[in-house]
C-alpha cells in the first residue's frame, strides 16, 4: 500500500489544486508500481501554518510562494 505524504504552506493551494495534485501523484505512483495498486495508493496533503515553514532560515508564507511563482512565470 503506497503512501505519499505532501506538506506545504497552508493557504497556498486551493481545494481544487490539492485534488488535482492527489490525482497526478496517484497516476505517477501507479505508472511505476502498477495499476493494480491504484485503489490502495494513499496521498495525504498536510498544510503547515504560514510562517511556521522556513527556507534558508527565513519564514515562508503563501504570499511569498505566490511571489516566487509569479517571478518564475514572468521569466
Amino acid at each position: 500500500m503506497p503512501l505519499v505524504q505532501i506538506k506545504g504552506v497552508g493557504g497556498y493551494l486551493s481545494l481544487e489544486q490539492k485534488q488535482e495534485l492527489i490525482r497526478r501523484v496517484t497516476d505517477a505512483v501507479v505508472s511505476v508500481e502498477g495499476e493494480g495498486l491504484r485503489k490502495v495508493t494513499w496521498v495525504t496533503i498536510e498544510d503547515v501554518s504560514p510562517g511556521a515553514w522556513g527556507v534558508g532560515g527565513q519564514p515562508v508564507t503563501a504570499d511569498d510562494l505566490r511571489a516566487m511563482a509569479a517571478s518564475v512565470e514572468a521569466a
